[in-house]
């Protein structure tokens, strides 16, 4: 058993008084995951953050040189691409790549451009028997290899190795598959460290994308990123959470450089509310009426109230352990995996992995929201992300994953109908966004100031980014 001392090198966390996550984990009706018990904090200093990283276009620029080509970069999921020929486009700040499927199953990344005049050569996902641009009819095999190009009598200064596609590096994780510009830098493994550990318990590769919507947010990718990367904002922009998250209960981990994570509780009333007069019941129905996890959203039941999801908690029983054990029948009901052994935390609780620079998988038994930003195109925007992952069936193949619902500028997150109730979440947080960039552009102090604990993550990705700015 790992040690269990909330306390770091000798000094107390600088937590919220109230019981924490920790406490909580050691009174789950089954056993939570050893490193979910486990403090891994360190105090960052308590410097302000520059307003300019998100505003100046000369900043983003040097993004754009120094950062995002050495990164790992979340690029598809194995189901958007599952048979030899398929392909994927992935762009980002102004670089294209195509992800094609190899006839072994394998996958290459080649940079999405025609070594001829530079004309993109494909600009949406498909199946294709060959890589011919649409300009000029120049042709590569799936392999990057040249196939054939018109009036070669004219090229004799190319050769086939010449004319061979660029590749990017290419990495496979948990049903994930990554790229990276440069050849140089650690392993994609090392990069997530300890993110493939932990996720040994909670398998993506079992899991399909159900679920995936985008839209483009008028703020700065980072600031995006970040409104996601703490708890603490509920008790402002998402009320109707309240009664059943535990905002400031919540852990949050560093690990390294490049992961962090948050374990916020849910199924216990936020300290910010007075529990006087308030029955588990409520906490319980709050959760049904307002999460958006529970497995009703996404394979709805039969005679049960809520979609099949009807929680009564007995007498002595907490909301929370009511809500694990329901959750666990319901799961298993629903996906046809076991999850009888695993604990209230991974049944209900927002368990969510940051990877630099903007890769965030949940974690759990549930249905598994996964998000993704990336600046679209410039400074100024964002394109946000959110996947839903549902676990397939012991012995049924591994479905085509659905496309991307792309939004409109003028469209809301509660247009994206297969969101259910996080639809109305997301809204709540585009609210706060555009005047964050607003905000930021017209700040006197040219700063902003971060909280010391429920705010470190923030901060180490900001160490991380800045690492590669000043390399």
């Amino acid at each position: 058993m790992a040690d269990r001392d909330p306390a770091i090198k000798g000094e107390p966390l600088p937590r919220c008084p109230g019981i924490s996550f920790r406490d909580m984990a050691l009174a789950d009706t089954n056993p939570v995951p050893e490193f979910l018990y486990e403090d891994v904090y360190e105090n960052l200093g308590s410097d302000p953050i520059p307003a300019a990283r998100y505003t100046d276009p000369a900043f983003f620029e040097l993004e754009k040189q120094k950062m995002w080509p050495r990164v790992w970069q979340f690029a598809a999921r194995e189901e958007d691409f599952p048979e030899a020929g398929d392909y994927v486009v992935y762009e980002n700040v102004g670089r294209s790549f195509l992800l094609v499927r190899q006839p072994d199953l394998s996958v290459r990344a080649f940079y999405n451009v025609c070594l001829h005049r530079g004309r993109k050569l494909k600009t949406e996902d498909g199946w294709t028997a060959e890589l011919q641009c649409p300009f000029h009819g120049f042709t590569w095999n799936n392999d990057g290899s040249l196939k054939g190009m018109p009036c070669r009598w004219d090229f004799k200064h190319l050769s086939d190795e010449k004319m061979r596609l660029p590749e990017a590096q290419v990495g496979r994780w948990g049903g994930y598959v990554f790229i990276r510009e440069s050849a140089e830098g650690p392993s994609l493994e090392e990069y997530l460290a300890p993110l493939p550990e932990h996720f040994k318990r909670w398998k993506h590769e079992e899991c399909v994308t159900a679920v995936w919507v985008g839209k483009v947010v008028p703020a700065n990718w980072k600031a995006v990123m970040e409104a996601f990367m703490e708890s603490w904002h509920t008790v402002i922009t998402h009320p109707q959470l309240l009664p059943f998250t535990g905002d400031c209960n919540s852990l949050y981990n560093i690990y390294g450089d490049n992961v962090n994570l948050t374990v916020t509780p849910f199924g216990v009333m936020s300290p910010h509310l007075d529990p006087e007069g308030r029955a588990q019941q409520w906490i319980v129905d709050e959760f049904v009426k307002y999460n958006g996890r529970s497995t009703d959203n996404y394979e709805p039941g039969e005679g049960d109230d809520a979609g099949g999801f009807n929680v009564r908690v007995p007498d002595g029983l907490t909301a929370r352990a009511a809500l694990g054990e329901s959750l666990r029948a319901a799961t298993t009901k629903a996906f046809g995996h076991d999850v009888s052994f695993a604990s209230d935390s991974e049944m209900m609780d927002a368990i969510l992995y940051d990877v630099f620079p903007n890769f965030s998988p949940w974690a759990g038994f549930q249905p598994n929201i996964v998000y993704r930003w990336r600046p679209w195109p410039d400074q100024d925007h964002a394109l946000m992300e959110v996947r839903i992952l549902t676990r397939v069936p012991p012995g049924e193949p591994m479905p085509k994953g659905v496309p991307m619902h792309f939004l409109t500028k003028e469209q809301k997150w509660t247009e994206a109908p297969e969101l259910g109730v996080l639809g109305d979440v997301f809204e709540q947080d585009m609210e706060n966004l555009p005047f964050v960039q607003e905000g930021l552009k017209a700040s006197k102090t040219g700063e902003i100031q971060l909280a010391n604990y429920q705010e470190i993550q923030l901060r180490q990705f900001q160490n991380t980014l800045m690492k590669y700015i000043n390399s």
